[in-house]
């Protein structure tokens, strides 16, 4: 019995007192991860990376917004969301504790306002995505000519750009001599 003591007090404790006292967490421990509204551009990087889908998107055109989510009793922490984010919106905290008393606890959203169309005037994009590529083009283009052309396609919906794109081709000389040569 003394020598058990004994090993005992030589080893020291063998247990961290978890609940009561605060649990040391290793430098590049991946917990929770937390979502920063306020960088978000809402392009649904993260959504399509998450092999859990913890991650959501829902697109409600009629009022004109697009609901982030996540649903931490799905994620599995493996930092895909983090990675693939542009804008550094989400990161992983050392925060692992994620009990909760109801299940809805664990869903956190953002709702984001969706951007006009230039030409119908229909919602399509995320605002700050639309910005967020501007600012892009604005950095990159050659010339203010090809700044603003892209400006434009940026903030025109995928409907009115395909209904431009038939209509310059259906007057272009290329389809025209190719019915004529028939």
């Amino acid at each position: 019995m003394f020598k058990l003591l004994k090993e005992v007090l030589r080893t020291g404790e063998a247990t961290v007192k978890y609940p009561f006292a605060p649990v040391e967490v290793a430098k590049d421990f991946r917990g929770k991860p937390e979502h920063q509204a306020a960088n978000c551009i809402a392009c649904a990087a993260c959504t399509v990376a998450c092999p859990a889908n913890a991650l959501g998107m829902e697109t409600d055109a009629g009022a004109g917004t697009r609901t982030w989510s996540i649903n931490y009793g799905r994620c599995v922490f493996c930092g895909r969301c983090e990675e693939v984010c542009p804008t550094d919106a989400i990161r992983l905290t050392p925060d692992f504790e994620l009990a909760v008393a109801v299940k809805a606890d664990l869903v956190r959203t953002a709702v984001f306002r969706l951007a006009p169309c230039v030409a119908c005037g229909k919602p399509f994009a995320p605002e700050k995505e639309v910005a967020y590529v501007t600012a892009l083009i604005e950095a990159t283009a050659p010339s203010e000519a090809d700044a603003e052309r892209r400006r434009q396609l940026v903030a025109t919906c995928p409907a009115c750009k395909r209904a431009h794109d038939l209509g310059q081709i259906a007057g272009s000389r290329v389809v025209r001599a190719m019915e004529t040569s028939r």
